[in-house]
């Protein structure tokens, strides 16, 4: 019999590794190269990109470990794009690249960088903020903070005021 304690030791056989190592290669490899290319010329993304997959490999036991791998490999990514491009950014710029040049949704970024999708929206209104606004989306994210008025709520308010005036 097996019990949970004797399942959280067993390791997975290896050939569920390489498989889970591939998926993810799949996945995220595109996006990756796409975020470099912007940053770096195409040559250097794409050794920025090798070196990446080649480190998520070498550590693929403890990246798949990780709560959330796909934020391992993101902050990784970062970096590597970080020290070849001699320019440090902050994650609002790196979410901004993402969503306006790149044209990812908000959930494809949650899913590429691992995190939330309220965390990729917060950060999405930070760029827009140091931007000074020039995406026009700062209204948009203030509405989803703060929610106006409701319909039901501009129908009762207009009802009370026809039949005061009647």
């Amino acid at each position: 019999m097996i019990t949970t304690a004797t399942r959280r030791n067993m390791k997975p056989p290896p050939a569920v590794l390489v498989n889970a190592f591939y998926a993810f290669y799949d996945l995220h490899r595109p996006a990756y190269y796409a975020f470099a290319q912007a940053r770096l010329s195409t040559e250097e993304a794409r050794v920025a990109v090798a070196h990446l997959f080649s480190l998520v490999a070498d550590n693929w036991t403890s990246v798949v470990n990780e709560r959330r791998p796909s934020a391992w490999a993101w902050e990784r990514h970062t970096q590597v794009i970080a020290r070849r491009s001699g320019r440090t950014t902050t994650p609002a710029q790196d979410i901004s690249l993402l969503h306006d040049q790149l044209l990812f949704s908000v959930g494809e970024i949650a899913a590429l960088t691992g995190t939330e999708p309220a965390t990729v929206a917060a950060l999405l209104a930070a760029a827009d903020r140091e931007a000074g606004d020039r995406t026009g989306r700062a209204g948009l994210w203030t509405s989803m903070i703060k929610p106006g008025i409701s319909n039901e709520a501009r129908w009762r308010r207009a009802f009370r005021l026809r039949t005061a005036t009647a």
